[in-house]
């Protein structure tokens, strides 16, 4: 019998793991990178909180720093100067309390998507404060794919939540 669109599937269930077995693989192998991003994301946070992002300016210093590395008719340039060192005390509390978020909700599997999108807004923010090289891509893939396939319903308090509150977009 298929499930409905109100059935959740139980891929913990042996049966359709037997029945699934490159699915479920797959959903392994998703669930191990929600993992390790989250990893991540918590050590990120951790390192900017312990180093005094939050009540120095020390990320003024490193984006005035970053202002000597670009050729000054670059989009970064204006950013930086426009938003990012105005208002870097703000960007130091949203870029290290983002990153908690990210990685409790991947880690949890709570309002996954949601974290995996402020994880890509955080990226985002990098790689136009001039930050981008190739090696954010994969992680911009990442959450294309946490943002995709609901891993928290499979493995974290998203299942739990949505069946109690059916109509919030939190725990899709």
């Amino acid at each position: 019998m298929m499930p409905t669109a109100s059935e959740p599937v139980n891929i913990w269930d042996w049966q359709w793991i037997r029945q699934h077995p490159v699915r479920f693989t797959g959903i392994i192998l998703h669930l191990l990178l929600r993992t390790l991003f989250g990893i991540f994301w918590l050590a990120a946070a951790i390192n900017k909180i312990s180093k005094g992002w939050l009540t120095t300016d020390i990320l003024k210093v490193i984006f005035l720093d970053r202002l000597t590395e670009m050729p000054p008719d670059s989009f970064a340039v204006l950013y930086l100067q426009v938003f990012a060192i105005p208002l870097y005390q703000l960007v130091a509390w949203v870029i290290a309390f983002g990153e908690l978020y990210a990685a409790v909700g991947l880690l949890f599997g709570i309002t996954t998507r949601w974290a995996a999108w402020m994880s890509f807004f955080i990226l985002a923010n990098l790689a136009i404060g001039g930050y981008y090289d190739a090696s954010l891509l994969p992680f911009f893939i990442l959450n294309i794919i946490f943002l995709c396939w609901p891993s928290g319903q499979w493995l974290g308090f998203d299942r739990r939540l949505a069946s109690q509150h059916p109509r919030s977009r939190w725990f899709r």
